[in-house]
């Protein structure tokens, strides 16, 4: 099957042809680093990595450009409150330049953990503001800006293909319940390209321009170094759900606006919220779980990948503790039977696949991830082959680590650790087992519960339970 991505563009899947042979520029809203990135967040980047590793697998070489936020994006989406990086300073009583460096190192770090392809260019807004101001000083000369109240604004009026993206109309009410009241602006959805007088007149991060001293809004700086450093038209651009309305469609106005060419993207995708009982998670509320949070926890990062791959990245994901121990422990009865398969092939060299049935697992998995990149299929593909015992184990394994591949799971660095077991919790084991064999589940979940405290983890397999360190 052909690679088929549902683009917001048209609100429809289609089939996914580069504008260049063989070629593909993808370019994904990076993180604002004025604080640690929540796993809402994150769900973002493991859904961008699935989608380049997929690209990569169907033979394209894939320029991943991502931009690093460290100045100009306020509190709100849209062009009010105060600029995040100064509320991050105020907050740990830093300077903004020392709050970016630490928080960018911290995502980087959530990147490795969670096993994701680092961007072929990682951009700081603070090192292209010459780019911005060239991009904003071309958006100026064809007549789509105005200044007013000290800042310049972008005038959506003389943007036609303005709500394309959205698909909304002028003066929607979902829309505009985003923007709030600005007496500067000739309509309420115009936006600020470059800001020389605002409410923050200390502000540490600022640069001299044609329209005064200042700092940029946050939209421009997407267009400008998109623009660097993958052409004026490219083939795909990432993000959550909640940009489309106003940052992504701000985007497209300034770029085309800029470059006088339609059709800068040609295909957008974005992924859906990851919620809590209470709505989506965000750092405005101020109560938001981090991947440190998790792993404190006794989670392994990869376990959080896995919780993010059993759902489609357009789904909204419902995060619960309970959930994640459902993908704890079927992570682990995946990496137990990896590992089995592994100690059955100690010599295992990757070949070519020799079995018809291996051909068409790998036929129905490569159907599924590249049916707009559907993961939970692919698990099921993936699973249908682990209890496969018909299989034989070296192409079992062969392809288990072609899926990996997609996936991103780790399959190949999965090794038993040896484990010295204190006469104490082999005690317990033996308990959980007795309780299990006449049924009494509440009192083997209880024992399992003191294996854990005690540092341990029990691990079912189709052998028996088998224990390792804690996660």
């Amino acid at each position: 099957m052909k690679l088929r991505l549902y683009n917001t563009l048209i609100r429809k899947k289609e089939e996914f042809r580069s504008l260049k042979k063989n070629k593909v520029g993808l370019y994904c809203c990076g993180p604002t680093v004025y604080n640690r990135a929540h796993i809402g967040n994150l769900r973002a980047y493991i859904f961008e990595d699935v989608l380049r590793r997929v690209l990569e697998m169907n033979a394209y070489e894939v320029k991943h450009v991502m931009n690093i936020t460290d100045v100009g994006h306020l509190a709100s989406d849209a062009d009010e409150g105060e600029d995040k990086m100064i509320l991050g300073a105020k907050r740990e009583g830093k300077t903004v330049w020392e709050i970016a460096k630490f928080y960018e190192e911290e995502f980087n770090k959530d990147i490795k953990s969670l096993n994701i392809k680092p961007p072929t260019i990682s951009c700081r807004v603070t090192e292209h503001i010459k780019e911005i101001i060239e991009t904003i000083k071309k958006i100026e000369k064809n007549g789509y800006t105005y200044e007013s109240d000290g800042n310049i604004y972008f005038d959506i009026s003389k943007f036609k293909h303005y709500y394309n993206l959205s698909g909304h109309k002028p003066n929607d009410e979902e829309t505009e319940a985003r923007v709030d009241e600005d007496s500067a602006k000739r309509n309420k959805s115009d936006f600020v390209l470059w800001f020389t007088k605002s409410k923050f007149g200390n502000q540490d991060m600022q640069w001299d321009s044609p329209w005064g001293r200042g700092f940029p809004g946050w939209h421009v700086e997407c267009s400008a170094m998109s623009i660097k450093y993958l052409g004026e038209q490219f083939d795909i651009h990432c993000g959550g759900i909640d940009h489309v309305n106003i940052h992504h469609t701000n985007e497209i106005a300034q770029s085309e606006a800029s470059t006088g060419k339609h059709s800068w993207v040609k295909y957008w995708l974005h992924n859906e919220f990851l919620v809590m009982d209470k709505g989506k998670m965000a750092k405005s509320a101020g109560e938001f779980l981090t991947l440190t949070n998790l792993e404190k926890k006794g989670y392994n990062p990869l376990v959080y990948r896995y919780f993010c791959l059993g759902a489609h990245y357009r789904q909204q994901l419902k995060f619960s503790w309970e959930g994640l121990d459902g993908a704890l422990n079927t992570y682990n009865r995946c990496k137990e039977k990896i590992i089995e398969l592994k100690e059955k092939n100690e010599q295992f060299k990757e070949t070519e696949y020799q079995e018809e049935k291996t051909e068409e697992y790998m036929a129905s998995f490569t159907n599924a991830i590249n049916d707009d990149l559907n993961t939970p299929q692919a698990l099921a593909v993936m699973w249908s082959v682990l209890r496969d015992e018909e299989i034989d184990t070296r192409e079992k394994l062969a392809l288990l680590y072609r899926f990996d591949d997609f996936l991103g799971l780790g399959f190949r660095s999965y090794f038993r650790d040896k484990v010295d077991v204190p006469k104490e919790v082999k005690k317990i084991m033996a308990q959980r087992e007795d309780a299990r064999m006449h049924k009494d589940w509440q009192k083997a979940d209880k024992l399992r519960d003191r294996i854990s405290e005690a540092g341990f983890m029990v691990i079912d397999t189709d052998d028996g339970p088998k224990i390792e360190k804690g996660e």
